[in-house]
């Protein structure tokens, strides 16, 4: 092979490459350069499979993701820290729930903007919040007739 041909098939082999590394990152919703965000902060009395890196959505719209899941300092919930967009302040009365998208499909945190004219502060907390919905206890209620 002559040195020509060598280096045209070296650079689409390189193209090629970084063509599959892009699709790799945008199918699994990688982010290495996120633009300016904020945090706040939310507790759940429970997150069933909820995960660090799901959507923070308003009204359908993805509005950010989940930075981090911990318990609370009490251990008797957990904190969620939502890394939300810059142009986007929610007013204090918001409310934010865990929701599925589908009957099985992923968590993502749901928020429903409040009409209070206070707005939450970078590194605020949203007060009121909704928990996942335990879908198998549910179940588990409506089979076996438990209350």
């Amino acid at each position: 092979m002559s040195g020509g041909k060598a280096t045209a098939v070296g650079f689409f082999v390189l193209v090629g490459l970084v063509c599959v590394g892009w699709l790799t990152v945008k199918l699994g919703r990688m982010e290495f350069f996120a633009g300016e965000s904020y945090m706040l902060s939310a507790r759940f009395s429970a997150v069933s499979g909820l995960r660090a890196g799901a959507d923070v959505e308003i009204a359908g719209v993805p509005v950010g993701k989940v930075a981090s899941i911990d318990l609370t300092q009490d251990a008797t919930g957990a904190l969620v820290r939502l890394r939300l967009r810059p142009d986007l302040r929610l007013a204090e009365d918001s409310i934010a729930a865990i929701k599925t998208s589908g009957l099985i499909g992923d968590k993502y945190v749901g928020i429903v903007p409040g009409a209070s004219p206070t707005v939450l502060d970078p590194g605020g907390e949203i007060q009121e919040t909704q928990a996942a919905v335990d879908l198998e206890s549910l179940i588990g209620k409506f089979a076996f007739g438990g209350v």
